[in-house]
């Protein structure tokens, strides 16, 4: 099994997957009910609250961070339901899927939040509308620009030669930074790309291992469209406000190296 189809069953089986649509759903739809060009929004206003409204609602489907469940001295595990629920509609409560708590936990790297299981971690970074299959990964953070130049699984001393690589790149592309810091790229590290586009609403979501770009060629080892992705049979179809669910087309695979 290749590690596409390993990665995309593991997340998918433990419901991850519906989980991260779901909050990236709801974070959508909420920035575009608050969002007012006549109030002075604009794109940035608009991209900076989805981001922090995504990155909350990942927080409480996996219970993370604030809304971290603890075992009491009975050893019952019970989640604050008035914090988690807090401003959620009807239509979002309902819809959330059931994710153990534990399961997955905060694993940031260097500043960027992410999320992580026994599968690996994800971090999350917005793209251009209907540009979400060609991220141009060399002008993203540095952090991204590192999870993008990880190689696919291989051989542990590839993967030794694959670090080194990445810091000579770092290196050269930022005369400031000596060494990044190894630790936590040791756990195989995905991303989940995200577009909204403000006038219809329409979104874009794929999960996948990045693939740096600097010389064109594909931005994806593989991705996942996670907008395929089952939501639990209580989603209710109807959303508050525009948002229209726009699949992608099948990921071209990459080139072998």
């Amino acid at each position: 099994m290749d590690e596409h189809a390993e990665v995309i069953g593991e997340f998918r089986d433990a419901g991850v997957l519906a989980a991260i649509r779901w909050a990236y759903e709801s974070a959508a739809r909420r920035a575009l009910e608050m969002y007012s060009p006549a109030d002075g929004h604009d794109v940035a206003w608009l991209g900076n609250t989805r981001y922090v409204l995504f990155r909350d609602r990942l927080d409480r489907v996996f219970s993370c961070d604030r809304y971290q469940v603890f075992e009491d001295a009975a050893g019952a595990a019970e989640p604050d339901l008035d914090l988690l629920y807090a401003e959620l509609p009807e239509e979002d409560i309902r819809a959330m899927p059931a994710v153990t708590p534990g399961l997955m936990v905060r694993a940031d790297l260097h500043g960027s939040p992410g999320w992580a299981c026994r599968a690996g971690r994800f971090l999350i970074t917005s793209g251009e509308y209907g540009r979400v299959e060609t991220v141009q990964w060399a002008y993203k953070s540095l952090t991204k620009r590192i999870v993008a130049l990880q190689q696919p699984p291989a051989r542990q001393w590839e993967a030794e030669d694959a670090l080194f690589g990445i810091e000579e790149f770092i290196g050269a592309q930022d005369p400031g930074v000596r060494v990044f810091p190894r630790h936590g790229l040791e756990l195989p590290t995905f991303v989940v790309a995200h577009s909204l586009e403000p006038v219809s609403g329409e979104v874009e979501l794929v999960f996948g291992r990045p693939r740096m770009n600097t010389a064109g060629g594909p931005a994806w080892y593989w991705f996942e469209d996670l907008l395929a992705t089952p939501l639990p049979a209580t989603w209710l179809p109807g959303a508050p406000v525009r948002l229209r669910l726009v699949p992608s087309e099948p990921a071209v695979p990459a080139e072998s190296h």
